[in-house]
């Protein structure tokens, strides 16, 4: 029916829209390679028609990409993975458009049963010197990492690794195949303690993700860009981490299924529970009930929460004045210990902790 016919049109000039301003606004600052393949399925009135009869919430570029670059890594898209490894960006162009069109079954298939995972890979920058000063200041020699709503809680891998700062200082594990950098700003040094033994690793997510399983694996690799190589080097090293001290994983609401975490934590050890960036999709109220539980947990032993996240979002946290638009994050140090909590700004990062500055005495 010509009606029809029209809400298609309308619907695919939509997508284009949504492709080209990816490839423009998103894709176009960090993947060149991704920006260039969105482009080219913009301008595919057949590639767009495709990728409409995916769900609703599986036709934005992010989805789309990650599927096509998943059937690259398990070798179903040879001249795509090909395209990718040489970093050659119209190659890679038409090779994404050429599997979508001849394979839109598989693509559509993988878009529709898997949830978009953003970078999953760990924060150690900022986690590795706030968990060391919250083991310091509650006198602990072991703790027992809890992460929350990282589904693939490789920021519990966080005693694992080596953490260059820009003065050339490195905290962790030089010799460990994690290795993140830092820029430092401000006048104050990192602290240089190290993270104690860790006990107990849990993971708590609404859906959270095996790094054991290969095909798990493979999807948080699919949900990077292939673009710049290192990015994906350095996931691979943290699965390999993760796989082999694998955390536990417990499946549920993030605040509900808090309480149980804290079981598996041995009594002798500090629970230390680390949020990054996740609050803000919880409304306030689940926020305040976040921070009940923790006080729940401290009735009976001291517990920890390090968090990284945006100005104003943990609650209880101090904002030090900062405005909520102003583009860095907090990083927060909340030590519940009997009835007394204490709560600090012990530093403030940008890019997700690719720079830090250092607050605390």
């Amino acid at each position: 029916m010509p009606g029809d016919e029209g809400a298609t049109a309308g619907g695919t000039r939509t997508l284009a829209r949504v492709y080209r301003r990816f490839a423009e606004a998103g894709a176009g600052k960090t993947s060149p390679l991704y920006a260039r393949v969105a482009v080219a399925l913009s301008e595919s009135g057949e590639a767009l028609r495709v990728i409409e009869a995916a769900p609703a919430r599986r036709r934005n570029p992010t989805v789309i990409l990650a599927a096509l670059h998943h059937l690259a890594l398990d070798g179903r898209a040879p001249e795509l993975a090909a395209a990718y490894a040489a970093a050659d960006r119209d190659a890679a162009a038409a090779a994404a458009l050429d599997t979508l069109l001849r394979m839109p079954g598989p693509v559509l298939a993988v878009a529709a049963r898997r949830p978009p995972r953003a970078d999953g890979t760990g924060r150690h920058a900022v986690l590795y010197p706030a968990v060391a000063e919250a083991a310091h200041r509650l006198g602990a020699g072991a703790v027992g990492l809890i992460d929350v709503g990282r589904p693939a809680g490789l920021n519990l891998q966080v005693d694992r690794v080596g953490v260059v700062h820009g003065d050339g200082r490195v905290l962790g594990d030089p010799s460990s195949p994690v290795q993140v950098s830092a820029s430092i700003v401000g006048d104050r040094t990192v602290p240089a303690r190290a993270v104690p033994e860790v006990v107990a690793r849990v993971c708590v997510d609404r859906d959270p993700v095996d790094v054991t399983d290969p095909d798990e694996a493979r999807w948080l690799r699919a949900c990077l860009p292939p673009d710049p190589p290192e990015r994906i080097a350095g996931l691979e090293a943290e699965l390999a981490s993760a796989a082999a001290a694998p955390p536990l994983l417990l499946r549920g609401d993030p605040v509900e299924a808090l309480s149980d975490a804290f079981a598996h934590v041995p009594v002798d050890a500090l629970p230390v529970v680390t949020t990054t960036w996740v609050l803000s999709r919880l409304p306030l109220e689940g926020r305040l009930r976040f921070l009940h539980r923790l006080d729940e947990a401290a009735a009976g032993r001291p517990v920890a929460w390090v968090s990284a996240e945006g100005v104003g979002v943990a609650p209880a946290v101090p904002t030090l004045g900062d405005r909520r638009a102003s583009g860095h994050s907090i990083i927060g140090l909340a030590l519940f210990d009997g009835p007394a909590l204490r709560t600090e700004a012990v530093g403030r990062c940008w890019s997700q902790g690719r720079t830090l500055a250092w607050l605390a005495d």
